[in-house]
């Protein structure tokens, strides 16, 4: 899914994620393998905060989006930051990924991958990236958990305000199918204007993730609470995922 008039103000209204503390984890697990410069690609980087630190830090960033609308703010930002020179910005969907070489790392965050299903996409996105991938790299990831879609979304509706917009974020979660069917609805305020957009987010199990990735040549090595930092709980609502590549696609 590719967000549209919600990327104008997305960054208002997901003022409460901590990118600061998310920087600092991603780098550590970086650096933890070996991986302290060269090709990082972010895979549905939205707005690119977390990309234009990973930039200034010292990395080759590829900025992978399918949202014109996203990319187009990144690129404010990285005019404003003096950093376009050392940043790449593909408009692409995930699923027909071409990097035009290998990389040495891949991140993914905000729940990109559990917009991408059903299954078949989400084993397709994970082979495109297992493709461009050097042996040793590494790929770090994020996924909403089954927790997260069947106690914190479920059938509940949310009213974010930002200083030029509200949002109403309507959820419907529907056992059968293990998918939350999502609605946001758009006011600006200064113009009056409205915009609903749509889509849904997948739940996958922690075995069935780590399926995926052995199948594509990733050993899935550390999992923790993708808001924490910390240990999981029963009642943590995001996966962060570090898996390393076991093999180049020539040697398999």
């Amino acid at each position: 899914m590719a967000y549209n008039e919600f990327a104008y103000f997305y960054d208002e209204l997901n003022g409460a994620a901590d990118y600061d503390a998310l920087f600092l984890y991603v780098k550590q697990q970086l650096e933890r393998h070996n991986v302290q410069n060269g090709i990082v690609v972010d895979l549905g980087c939205g707005t690119g905060d977390l990309t234009l630190m990973l930039t200034q830090a010292g990395y080759d960033m590829i900025g992978v989006d399918q949202s014109e609308e996203m990319l187009a703010v990144l690129r404010e930002k990285a005019d404003e930051l003096e950093l376009s020179q050392r940043l790449l910005l593909l408009r692409q969907n995930i699923l027909e990924l071409d990097l035009y070489g290998t990389i040495r790392a891949a991140i993914s965050t905000f729940d990109t991958y559990n917009h991408i299903g059903p299954k078949e996409n989400f084993e397709k996105a994970i082979e495109k990236a297992a493709f461009f991938m050097e042996k040793g790299g590494v790929f770090l990831f994020d996924l909403n958990t089954p927790y997260k879609h069947q106690k914190v979304l479920a059938d509940n509706v949310f009213d974010l305000e930002g200083p030029d917009a509200t949002c109403r974020w309507e959820n419907h979660y529907d056992e059968a199918t293990q998918t939350v069917d999502i609605q946001i609805n758009i006011h600006y305020l200064d113009t009056d204007e409205r915009f609903q957009e749509q889509f849904k987010e997948y739940t996958y199990s922690l075995d069935y993730v780590k399926t995926v990735l052995e199948r594509y040549g990733f050993a899935m090595e550390t999992v923790c609470d993708g808001e924490t930092f910390g240990p999981l709980t029963e009642q943590s609502q995001r996966y962060m995922i570090t898996a390393v590549k076991q093999y180049t696609q020539m040697e398999k």
